[in-house]
């Protein structure tokens, strides 16, 4: 008996382990590479960061982090990439060629990272917002590492 409240007991302590992980206001890990393409929302309340490396056929990711005002609050943010069927034409809009990898929640400093694979030669696309004072405060960087 007294074997099995011990084993009890260090599974719910590993569960709950699990359970408290990483803050719930902010997403694991963070974006890394050589940056590509680099936004600040006409607001300055957050700037949209594409990075690149050549790892996996070339891997795009992407955060979007809080500035201003919002850094540190907590607040609706968004992010998403996703790579382009062009493989030239960077500003313009993208045709999604495959699917896209997406990051939202209440985050206080950053949502993402989020990644594709297999952009060498391929251009992608990344979207990020922040909700504030009732505002979607958005920005799309079209075409972009072509």
């Amino acid at each position: 008996m007294k074997r099995m409240l011990s084993a009890l007991t260090a599974l719910v302590t590993v569960a709950a382990g699990l359970t408290v992980g990483a803050p719930a206001a902010q997403a694991a890990g963070s974006c890394s590479g050589t940056i590509t393409y680099s936004q600040v929302q006409s607001s300055g309340l957050g700037e949209l960061v594409i990075y690149y490396n050549s790892s996996n056929g070339g891997t795009n990711s992407a955060c979007f982090y809080h500035r201003g005002a919002a850094y540190g609050r907590s607040a609706p943010t968004f992010v998403q990439i996703y790579r382009c069927a062009e493989r030239s034409g960077e500003g313009a809009h993208c045709t999604r060629s495959g699917g896209a990898d997406t990051n939202s929640g209440d985050f206080s400093y950053y949502a993402g990272p989020v990644a594709v694979t297999g952009t060498a030669n391929y251009c992608v696309e990344a979207v990020g917002y922040i909700g504030w004072a009732g505002e979607r405060h958005q920005i799309y960087s079209r075409r972009q590492g072509c």
